[in-house]
């Protein structure tokens, strides 16, 4: 995908808007962009013009998302059209949006909704010698080790398994 620059969107945009003429799919093969995405460049300069393709970082309040999805929802803007009236930099973040409130409804934006973390907090460094393990611990600790074991044995079969080349194919 190309990587187009601000001034680049604009004139071609303003190109599109100024001549009658052309269409979008004819000035797009012309300039070797996607039709798709020059419709969404000249509809951010009809809303927004020069200042179209400046966009400041921002995180959206969940109230601003809501407005935009009422938009959609009830004004049947599209989404492209939702998203240049809006001034957002891609519509794929209202895409994003849409799909959260079709699955979560009301409470898809909750403030207090955090990400997932990615990784999981470090266990508190619980390593004991054996000679100072209780016996119930170190059942736990055989029961453990024998579970691992158990697992590797299974995961080793599965991957010759795979790899094997006389592998019988079912039918």
């Amino acid at each position: 995908m190309n990587k187009h620059t601000r001034t680049f969107k604009l004139q071609l945009a303003k190109r599109y808007l100024e001549d009658e003429t052309v269409s979008f799919r004819d000035l797009a093969s012309q300039e070797g962009v996607d039709a798709a995405a020059l419709g969404y460049w000249v509809k951010l300069v009809r809303h927004h013009g020069d200042q179209a393709f400046s966009f400041p970082y921002t995180t959206y309040s969940p109230a601003f998302k809501l407005k935009v999805l009422h938009y959609i929802t009830d004004k049947n803007y599209s989404i492209r059209e939702a998203s240049a009236y809006f001034h957002l930099p891609d519509p794929c973040i209202v895409r994003r949006w849409l799909r959260k409130w079709e699955k979560r409804g009301r409470d898809a934006f909750d403030s207090k909704e955090m990400r997932a973390l990615t990784m999981t907090p470090k266990p508190p460094n619980q390593h004991k010698k054996l000679e100072d393990m209780t016996p119930e611990e170190l059942r736990a600790h055989a029961a453990y080790l024998e579970m691992e074991n158990a697992y590797l044995k299974k995961l080793r079969a599965l991957v010759q398994e795979e790899s094997s080349p006389n592998r019988s194919k079912r039918k």
